[in-house]
C-alpha cells in the first residue's frame, strides 16, 4: 500500500506529481482506501483550480439559479401525450429531468446501490483483482479511480465500478444478477450500454477537489440513479442547479450523441446536452450513484443532424462523424466541459 506520508501535501520544489499520480493507482486501493487509511489531509493531485471549485458567491448564483428554474419531475404514468411533450422540452431547456413511475421496482434500486456499496466495502486486496485501466482486458468488470486519471489537471474524489453484460463475477458480488437485473429492466432497442457505479466516499477536504468535474456526457442518453445524499449539479446559465434526491426517481440526461455530436448532432442542437459535476461529499455517509449509458450499436455508420431537422432556415450546423471516432475523443482526454463537441462542429 501507499505509504501516507507519500500521499500528502508537498509543497517545495521537489512535488513530483506525475509520480505521485503513478504510486496511488499502483497501490489500487482507490480514494475508499485513503480514507480507510485515516488521512486527514487529500493529496496534492486531487486539489483543483481555485476558479473551478464552488465558493461563497458561486454558491450565492446557485442558489439563485435553482430558485429561478428546478430539474423537471416527470410522471410516465400520466397522459403519453403531455409526458412526450414534457420530455420534448426538458431535453430542448435543461436536457436533464427526473421521471416517476417509471416501472422499475424500489426493491432492484436498493438492491443495485447495496451492490456498488459492497464491493467498495470489500478489503482493499479483494477489490484490487479488479482495478484496471485496461476495460478492454477487464473480462466485463473493471474497477478503477478515475479514468482520466493520467489526463486530468486534477483527479477527482470518487471511485468506479465499470460493468458490461459479460466476464466473470466479481467476488463478494453478484455482479451476474446484477447485469441481469440491469439488462431485464433497462434494455432498449439502442445497440449498447454500459453501467458504472460511482461511490464517492468522505471528503476531508471538500473544499479542495470534487467528486466529479464538469462535463457532458458521451453518449444518447443516461440513466442515472442516485442515493439520497446528494452533490449532483447541472449548470444553468451562470450559476449550477442542484438535482435533489427524489425517492423512486431515476434521472435522465441527453448526451453528446443525442445533442452535441450525436443529438446535437442528431437533432442539430434541438435537444440539449448540458454541463453537470458532482460536488465532493463533505458527509460520512458515501454518495452513491449508477448510471446507464445508452449508446448506438453501429460504432461505423456516419452520424450527423437528422435530414428532417435542417432546412435553408437551420443548416447543419455538424460535421458527419463515425461514433468510434467521437468515442475514442472522448476517452482521450480529460472531463474538461464541453470541449469536445467543437471538434465536430461545422
Amino acid at each position: 500500500m501507499v505509504g501516507h506520508e507519500t500521499l500528502t501535501h508537498n509543497n517545495d520544489d521537489s512535488y513530483d506529481r506525475a509520480k505521485e499520480v503513478k504510486d496511488f493507482d499502483d497501490s489500487k486501493i482507490g480514494v475508499k482506501g485513503l480514507v480507510d487509511s485515516g488521512l486527514t489531509t487529500i493529496p496534492r493531485f486531487f486539489h483543483h483550480p481555485p476558479q473551478t471549485l464552488p465558493s461563497p458567491s458561486a454558491a450565492a448564483a446557485s442558489a439563485a439559479a435553482a430558485a429561478a428554474i428546478s430539474i423537471p419531475i416527470i410522471d410516465l404514468s400520466g397522459d403519453p401525450a403531455t409526458t412526450s411533450a414534457q420530455i420534448r422540452s426538458a431535453a430542448r431547456t435543461l436536457g436533464f429531468f427526473q421521471i416517476t413511475n417509471h416501472g422499475v421496482p424500489s426493491s432492484l434500486q436498493s438492491d443495485l446501490i447495496s451492490a456498488v456499496r459492497s464491493f467498495n466495502d470489500l478489503p482493499a486486496a479483494s477489490k484490487s483483482r479488479f482495478y484496471t485501466r485496461d476495460f478492454a482486458a477487464s473480462g466485463g468488470v473493471s474497477f478503477a479511480t478515475n479514468f482520466d486519471l493520467f489526463r486530468s489537471k486534477a483527479a477527482s474524489w470518487r471511485d468506479t465500478i465499470q460493468i458490461r453484460t459479460a466476464g466473470a463475477a466479481g467476488e463478494g458480488v453478484d455482479w451476474e444478477r446484477c447485469r441481469r437485473s440491469c439488462g431485464g429492466r433497462w434494455r432498449s432497442g439502442i445497440g449498447g450500454w454500459l453501467v458504472v457505479g460511482h461511490y464517492y466516499p468522505w471528503c476531508p477536504e471538500a473544499d479542495r477537489t470534487v467528486g466529479i468535474a464538469s462535463h457532458t456526457d458521451p453518449g444518447v442518453l443516461t440513466v442515472l440513479l442516485q442515493d439520497g445524499v446528494g452533490g449532483l449539479q447541472v449548470k444553468h446559465g451562470d450559476g449550477w442547479v442542484d438535482v435533489v434526491p427524489l425517492p423512486g426517481a431515476l434521472v435522465i440526461n441527453v448526451g453528446d450523441i443525442l445533442q452535441n455530436p450525436v443529438v446535437m448532432i442528431l437533432s442539430n442542437d434541438e435537444y440539449k446536452s448540458v454541463e453537470h459535476r458532482v460536488l465532493a461529499n463533505r458527509f460520512r455517509e458515501p454518495r452513491i450513484s449508477i448510471a446507464i449509458f445508452f449508446n448506438p450499436g453501429d460504432r461505423e455508420a456516419l452520424y450527423g443532424p437528422l435530414p428532417e431537422l435542417i432546412s435553408p432556415e437551420k443548416p447543419a450546423l455538424y460535421r458527419q462523424f463515425k461514433l468510434s471516432e467521437f468515442l475514442r475523443r472522448f476517452v482521450t482526454k480529460e472531463l474538461d466541459g464541453k470541449s469536445l463537441i467543437n471538434y465536430f462542429r461545422l
